[in-house]
């Protein structure tokens, strides 16, 4: 797949090349203290657990920075205008989970593309979904 400059590059119902993010405690762990968050549900399984969680937590906004890098390993120069989330259950730290999206409308017009978004377990479970809308350059 190629990378994307310009709405005219876009082809509807592409998927995005799928993103393995690092969910380890390693990376959740500062993660979660940069944003204020830090304590034992986002760095420690056993202290998680004894929340009544079923271990550390990827916090959700760390999930939604792995949307909008799935985006932009696609299209760099793309605005990222919405991102539109639910989150169905909890993401949880040093489980593999993937990220994907497709392209599910264009508009040549105003350069806006809508695509469709999903983060799994490695048990194909969705975690989270949702849409964004981005903005692209009409020509180069």
């Amino acid at each position: 797949m190629s990378t994307i400059n310009t709405v005219a590059d876009v082809e509807f119902g592409v998927e995005l090349a799928t993103m393995t993010p690092d969910t380890s405690l390693d990376a959740v762990r500062p993660f979660a203290e940069a944003v204020g968050w830090g304590g034992g549900r986002f760095d420690d399984h056993e202290k998680a657990k004894k929340e009544g969680l079923p271990g550390a937590l990827v916090p959700g906004i760390m999930a939604m920075g792995f949307l909008t890098s799935i985006i932009h390993r696609w299209a760099p120069v793309a605005k990222v205008t919405t991102i539109d989330t639910v989150f169905r259950a909890p993401l949880i730290a040093d489980e593999i989970c993937l990220v994907n999206a497709v392209v599910t409308d264009i508009d040549e017009d105003t350069g806006v593309v809508e695509l469709d978004l999903t983060v799994k377990n490695e048990r194909d479970e969705t975690r989270v979904f949702g849409t964004a809308s981005v903005s692209l350059p009409l020509s180069a």
